[in-house]
């Protein structure tokens, strides 16, 4: 369980930043500044490793037994700016104490 919720904090600060840097850096300059040069890497960048941001995520939630709800909110995080590190500090604070329960 361990090694999965550090698989899946990994990824979601990936992507998270990579949604960040998109929709506040790269989005303004390709409207307002007539470059899209950073959404053509960084769009399909973020796009590929969400993939691997949905393994890890659904990895996770398989593992805790997560109800289909809370799983589905958890891998659309990786989608909405900021989310995601919302998502993964609220991730991380169901699975600690099952961790350190498991530990002891």
């Amino acid at each position: 369980m361990k090694a999965a919720l550090t698989r899946y904090r990994v990824m979601s600060y990936i992507v998270g930043t990579l949604l960040v840097l998109l929709f506040f850096v790269a989005m303004p300059l390709k409207y307002a500044g007539a470059n899209d040069s950073l959404v053509a890497i960084i769009g399909p960048v973020h796009g590929f490793l969400y993939v691997f941001y949905l393994i890890a995520a659904f990895d996770v939630a398989r593992r805790a037994g997560w109800p289909l709800k809370q799983t589905l909110l958890v891998l659309i995080a990786g989608t909405v700016p900021v989310v995601s590190f919302v998502a993964e500090r609220w991730v991380h604070r169901q699975i600690a104490p099952k961790l350190a329960a498991e530990a002891a």
